[in-house]
């Protein structure tokens, strides 16, 4: 049975280790990342919900970094939502910033009752960049 080949991004992984997670996984050229919310450094959820949305891309940035991928490598995001007719224009907005220009990812909104104490969360898959 082959390992799990875990990545964390620099300076996270205490949160990963009490809740016991991997940030991602990467399997053959294909990374697996965890929902990503808003937490800040001491993994507390941001209070205002657009900066909140903007961190957990941050944090998402930083999980595809740890992997050597980036936003243009993303295939597949879901993304969770505890009030998704009233958030959608906030998202919307730091997505749309993230992903740049089409050909864009494919993309599931699913809304939610409790993501534990967050109001987002995003999850992708990516495929890594082979090294030149």
């Amino acid at each position: 049975m082959t390992k799990r080949d875990a990545i964390f991004p620099a300076g996270r992984q205490a949160l990963y280790e009490i809740n016991r997670y991997s940030a991602a996984i990467r399997s053959g050229d294909l990374l697996f990342v965890s929902g990503q919310v808003g937490s800040r450094e001491d993994g507390s959820p941001e209070p205002e919900f657009s900066k909140q949305v903007q961190r957990a891309f941050d944090n998402l940035a930083a999980v595809l970094k740890a992997a050597g991928a980036d936003f243009d490598d993303i295939i597949d995001v879901t993304t969770f939502h505890t009030d998704p007719e009233n958030q959608f224009a906030a998202i919307n907005e730091v997505r749309l910033k993230a992903f740049g220009e089409a050909p864009y990812p494919n993309w599931t909104a699913v809304g939610v009752n409790w993501l534990a104490g967050f109001d987002f969360e995003i999850k992708v898959i990516a495929r890594i960049p082979q090294a030149s």
